[in-house]
């Protein structure tokens, strides 16, 4: 094939593609560094020499820099000279590699005039403890916010400076009902009465209050639909008061109740109606409502979808009564924990109606997953909703070459773009799949080590930059074709 067959319509993406080529020689990566329309992905090879990395320092460029800081294999050296850097979003970027980060490095951020990066120390687990705890005295509340919301597991005496600081901001930051590390914290038993008593971490401190009286009264009648919420799943309220609770206004503290293991079944069985018929129903606010009524308006609005996403863990504990619920998250949920099901609920919940059920149980247990049922349930994928997006490309279930083969002339598109997973692709069926209709087969089958240069150049040419990309990373394209590329960009 000419030269001129080389001409990229998406040549970024071409460029992008070839900054991380494996098979690009040296001198090759040297030119790369004069591409300045692109995030500086080259920066990010693996292979790169001490003389290069020098070299991308002294340009300066930006996106080169942040790329290099991101490199997990960046020596030491060149780290705590880049954590001197006048860009904070390169310093920032140094901070997330913080498990492979020299000390010297952290503790010359740790006092960073900058809140960010303090704020990405704060976040990032692979900080020292002794510095991250030198962070709950930061001067920016919002570093201690972010330290109390990633910190969950700090020592008591970290959280309880966390959970009375000045800052409201902190202290619900410090109390909240949602953490974004696992397991959440549980406040100190004798600062439990005060959070109660603040607004901010009421909600926060709720399940882990002793429901006296008084205190059941309180929350049961708080004006603050999340309290009742929190409320819905508190281990030792009554029957009384789960049954008023069952037909709260909010439909959160409702889906609450739906997910109570002493809920009584028909009780269920009303709450899943009246939210799906009360939110069907809802009128929007409006750009005039305030906050609160907005707020509240989206939390009902997103109700019929929290009872499909709940994950319950007392469902995964004893999964088998739960294989046939007629609600949704109880299946996904006895799925997630159904590793040890008997053979038939495994293959009920494997053929499910739901999506979301068959995927997660194939995930949970794909050894249990034969060669039938794993062609079915790819063959029926469909994407329906956001929660099953992460199944493209978790390839979960795996396929023998003879069936990889037979795929490749599959009137599915999804399937077709699973026959280059055989490292034996016939040549002449991987020159088929590279004029494939679908951008996901051409994608697919252009790293493919028996694809013909022919169809490789075609698509580095593609109208796809998702294809272009993936072409032109492939460590099966000739140097001379890769230098004609970097000329042709200019460099």
């Amino acid at each position: 094939m000419d030269a001129d067959a080389l001409t990229p319509v998406h040549l970024d993406a071409v460029m992008d593609g070839l900054a991380v080529n494996s098979a690009l020689p040296a001198p090759m990566v040297r030119r790369m560094f004069g591409w300045r329309r692109g995030w500086g992905r080259v920066a990010g090879r693996p292979d790169l020499t001490e003389d290069m990395i020098a070299e991308i320092i002294a340009l300066d460029d930006e996106w080169l820099l942040h790329s290099l800081a991101l490199n997990d294999r960046l020596p030491d050296r060149f780290r705590i000279q880049l954590a001197a850097h006048r860009d904070k979003s390169v310093r920032s970027a140094l901070v997330s590699r913080a498990a492979t980060a020299p000390r010297a490095v952290l503790e010359r951020l740790i006092d960073d005039p900058e809140p960010k990066v303090r704020e990405e120390l704060a976040r990032n687990d692979h900080t020292p403890s002794d510095l991250r705890f030198r962070l709950a005295a930061d001067p920016d509340p919002a570093v201690r916010a972010e330290l109390a919301k990633h910190w969950t597991q700090a020592p008591e005496a970290v959280r309880r400076i966390l959970l009375t600081d000045p800052a409201a901001t902190v202290r619900a930051a410090a109390c909240a009902t949602y953490f974004a590390r696992l397991p959440h914290p549980v406040p100190p038993a004798d600062l439990v009465p005060a959070l109660l008593a603040d607004p901010g971490t009421r909600a926060g401190a709720v399940v882990h209050a002793v429901l006296d009286a008084d205190t059941l009264r309180s929350l049961a009648e708080d004006p603050d639909g999340e309290v009742r919420a929190q409320l819905a799943r508190h281990p030792d309220v009554p029957p009384n008061v789960r049954d008023v609770l069952a037909v709260d206004p909010s439909l959160r503290v409702r889906v609450n109740v739906f997910a109570r293991p002493d809920t009584p079944e028909h009780v269920r069985a009303e709450i899943h109606a009246s939210v799906h018929e009360l939110a069907h129903a809802l009128v929007d606010p409006g750009p005039d409502a305030d906050d609160d009524a907005l707020l509240q308006w989206c939390m009902d609005a997103s109700a019929p979808t929290e009872l499909r996403i709940l994950r319950l863990d007392w469902v995964r504990a004893d999964p088998l009564p739960h294989v046939d619920s007629p609600h949704v998250a109880f299946r996904v949920s006895a799925a997630a924990g159904g590793k040890a099901l008997p053979v038939d609920a495994v293959a009920r919940l494997l053929d499910d109606e739901e999506e979301i059920v068959r995927l997660t149980m194939a995930y949970a247990a794909p050894h249990l997953v034969d060669l039938a049922t794993a062609e079915a349930i790819e063959r029926r994928y469909r994407r329906r909703d956001k929660f099953t997006f992460w199944w493209d490309k978790a390839e979960v279930l795996t396929f023998p070459p003879e069936t990889l083969r037979r795929f490749a002339t599959d009137p599915e598109p999804r399937l077709r773009s699973f026959a280059p997973r055989d490292p034996d692709l016939p040549p002449e069926v991987a020159q088929k799949l590279a004029t494939d209709p679908d951008v996901r087969v051409r994608r697919a089958v252009a790293q493919h080590r028996n694809l013909p240069l022919s169809s490789l150049l075609r698509l580095l040419a593609d109208s796809s930059e998702f294809v272009a990309e993936a072409a032109a990373a492939s460590p099966f394209l000739p140097v001379e074709q890769m230098d004609r590329l970097l000329t042709r960009a200019g460099v």
